[in-house]
Parts: structure tokens; sequence; C-alpha cells
């Protein structure tokens, strides 16, 4: 898809395979970034430049598809079409994990109304591309075009197969990165809390004489009798006690 401020490409005057980005420059881009959505919205745009089509990415999120990033408007209104009737081609990637491939829209029977939402915007044909990560697919990459055949040539469907699959790798690690903070964080919590029950029990046992199991039912009982978490229970007893709460977990990293 050409735009007015820079000529048309044809697809075989499109780049070519020594100047389609590769790992490194993705991963250039993902260090580049400050997230991921950040990252995303880069490889739609490097897409877009390097095919010449625009370019939409589906990510699969709470079972649902969602356009994370687009390279423009014409991108996310096809690919909103698509998720308002149900199917499409970029849904039909998402789902099997296989490439769809659209030469000409004009003459397309698939998916019911689909075709005749997308060429009221201007689309002709389009690739979406599945963007997997070992066994399971959890994104596409969707490339609209307004001409014919846009990508009927094997050496532009070549690049747009390694660019979505390269893509998917770079991303599969930025998901990962994500992940693995969710997680160190989900750590640091439970080792706050972990903290701060060990010295409510030890607390509950100098005052009740009592052994550490006794003490962590009387903690327990009075989580359950007021109905809030034993933890909040917990750092009620530490302040009242020592008038400050347990050390949080990453202060206890830095010692």
């Amino acid at each position: 898809m050409s735009s007015p401020d820079r000529p048309a490409v044809t697809p075989s005057s499109a780049a070519t395979p020594a100047s389609a980005p590769g790992v490194a420059e993705l991963f250039g881009l993902l260090v580049g970034t400050r997230s991921v959505e950040d990252f995303l919205s880069e490889l739609a745009q490097l897409a877009a430049r390097t095919l010449d089509v625009s370019c939409g990415l589906t990510l699969r999120r709470d079972a649902r598809p969602l356009t994370v990033v687009s390279s423009d408007a014409l991108a996310s209104a096809v690919d909103e079409v698509q998720y308002g009737l149900g199917h499409g081609p970029c849904l039909q990637a998402l789902e099997t994990g296989e490439i769809v491939s659209v030469p000409d829209l004009l003459s397309e029977r698939r998916w019911d109304s689909y075709p005749g939402h997308a060429l009221a915007r201007g689309v002709r044909s389009s690739l979406s591309l599945p963007m997997s990560a070992g066994q399971q697919t959890g994104g596409a990459m969707n490339l609209y075009a307004t001409t014919v055949d846009a990508f009927a040539a094997a050496d532009v469907v070549a690049r747009a197969t390694a660019f979505a699959a390269q893509g998917a790798a770079v991303l599969t690690v930025a998901l990962h990165q994500a992940e693995q903070a969710v997680l160190t964080g989900q750590l640091r919590e439970a080792l706050t809390s972990r903290s701060t029950i060990d010295q409510a029990i030890g607390i509950v046992m100098g005052q009740q004489r009592c052994d550490a199991t006794t003490a962590f039912g009387i903690l327990r009982a009075a989580s359950q009798g007021r109905n809030r978490k034993l933890r909040e229970i917990a750092a009620e007893i530490v302040v009242a006690v020592g008038g400050t709460p347990a050390p949080d977990a990453r202060e206890l990293d830095q010692d």
C-alpha cells in the first residue's frame, strides 16, 4: 500500500532478502523500547515500511483476539471488522496456525460478508501469518494491500513469513521477560508476607506461652473470624508490638 509521502513499491521492487530485517535488528528494537507494547508498535511500523503494506498485530488476550498495535488506521479498522463478525483471514490464521492468503477480495467467497467490508475500506489483497511460540499460536501478523495479488510473488511471501517468525521469536523473549518481572514481584510480596507472619507467630508464642503450631492457629482463627487476610492480621500485631512493619523483601536483598 503506497502512501502519499513515498513512491509506490510493487512486490517485485520491495525490499530484497538482503535488506529485510533480521533477528539482530528486531532485538535492537526490543532493547531500544521501554515496554512490550512499544516494541510491538515499532515491529508493526517496520513491517509496513519493509513490505510497503498496512500491518496489524493481533494477540490473544483473555482468550480473545485483540489488535494490540497497527501501522495505520486501515489495518486497525479491518482487524476490528473481523473481530465483530467473528471470522476472517486474521482470525483463521490465529485459530489454525496456518498462513492465510487472499489474492483478490473481489473474487473471495470465504468468510461471508467480510470481503465486502474490507473492500469498502480499500483493501484488495491480504496475507495473515501466525506468530507462534513452540506449539502455541499466540498472535498473527496481518498485512493488507490496496492492490490485487500484492503477495503473489514467492519472495514476498518468504520475506513476510520470515518477518513474522523473527518477530514471534523476539516477542516470546519480551513476554517471557514481562512474565518473569511479574513472578519476581509476586515472589517478593510472598517473602515479605512470610516474614511478617513469622514475626507475628513469634510474638504470639511469647504472649501466649505456646508453640509455633498453636500460635499459627491463633492467627488463622483471627483471620477467619474477622474475614481478613492472614498477613494483614500479622502485620497489625507486628506494628502494635514493634511500632514498625516487617522489612520489605527488597530491603532484605540489599543487606
